[in-house]
């Protein structure tokens, strides 16, 4: 059995599966992106082990779980065999202890070259906020609701920018309609390590366009360490006609449930003021989208001008006539190289 630290394991793992042997609620709240999961223990099996450990001792949590295990041996290889036809494997569990080292000596032993994580899943976790610490040189793209900032983002990695979509990787557009048309989001912990697999990717000393952002997309947090960094990045913020925002969410929002609109709009009633959300409640009602989301853009519009004017770093502006994403992209990235 071979154990690798953190630095190998990230290279192994372009060319090697990855598998992760903790319980599936352990992997369902964060793991390593990409990574398969063949648990030793269910999670019920792993609340009996650690109180038998924590309340009689480690020989009778040990013997527990090879009851719980044995019976399972045959089909571990099995799922592996699937997932490795080389029979290459890297195994972590959550700090390198007995799980991976047990089922690195299975694998082992049925012909695989099987390898583990020093420190396990604790020891990557470390590494990402190690990583979200250094110097990244970040640009934001700011702008009101509705200018088309998703959209430009899209377009400007197409042109060949560094890119880190938020958004996407929240599966949440940011407001209180976010939701809308999304997946679930994923957890805080998990949408750190997808921060962190697309940032590896890029280089930091290069402008990374990101978009303005308040600490919490959804129900989920920026990690405090990227956040700061966002915080003192200068920003490009973009102004785009009223009417022009208003027809792109529109059109955004249309097809959608009313029920799931009204919804949204009553989270933000206590904001938005009581008369201003019902009018908004009744164009929706009515099927006038567009007057709607002038009632509650007024709302986000001055919110997101107070967040603006505590900027602490150098804001250009860009005004748009249109919406016309490739052109404005341009304009953009010309922009940049202003703040550069």
């Amino acid at each position: 059995m071979k154990n690798i630290d953190i630095f190998e394991f990230l290279t192994e793992r372009e060319h090697t599966p990855v598998v992760d042997v903790r319980s599936p609620a352990e992997f369902l709240k964060g793991h390593i992106p990409g990574a398969f999961n063949i648990p030793l223990f269910s999670d019920e099996e792993r609340a009996i082990v650690g109180t038998k450990y924590i309340q009689e001792s480690r020989y009778d949590s040990v013997i527990a779980g090879l009851d719980f295990v044995g019976p399972k041996l045959s089909g571990f290889v099995d799922e592996v065999s699937k997932i490795s036809p080389e029979k290459k494997i890297l195994i972590y569990c959550w700090r390198g202890g007995m799980r991976s080292a047990s089922m690195s000596w299975l694998f082992n032993l049925a012909g695989f070259n099987a390898k583990t994580l020093i420190g396990g899943y604790q020891s990557y976790r470390r590494y990402l906020k190690e990583f979200l610490s250094r110097p990244i040189n970040l640009i934001i793209l700011g702008g009101m609701t509705g200018t088309g900032k998703t959209d430009l983002l899209t377009q400007l990695s197409k042109l060949g920018q560094q890119v880190i979509d938020l958004e996407g990787l929240a599966n949440h557009k940011g407001s209180a309609f976010g939701a809308i048309g999304q997946k679930p989001q994923p957890s805080t912990e998990f949408f750190e390590n997808l921060l962190f697999e697309e940032l590896i990717k890029l280089n930091p000393n290069i402008p990374i366009w990101v978009e303005d952002e308040s600490k919490s997309i959804g129900s989920l947090y920026i990690p405090d360490e990227f956040f700061k960094q966002m915080a003192n990045s200068s920003v490009i913020a973009i102004e785009l006609p009223v009417d022009v925002r208003v027809k792109r969410l529109a059109k955004d929002y249309t097809n959608c449930n009313p029920e799931l609109l009204i919804a949204s709009v009553n989270r933000i009633t206590k904001r938005l003021g009581s008369d201003n959300a019902s009018r908004a409640i009744k164009k929706i009602q009515e099927g006038n989208y567009e007057e709607a989301i002038e009632i509650t853009l007024k709302y986000y519009d001055k919110t997101y001008l107070f967040g603006l004017s505590n900027k602490k770093n150098k804001t250009i502006v860009c005004k748009f006539s249109e919406n016309n994403i490739l052109k404005n992209s341009q304009i953009l990235i010309e922009t940049l190289k202003e703040v550069h």
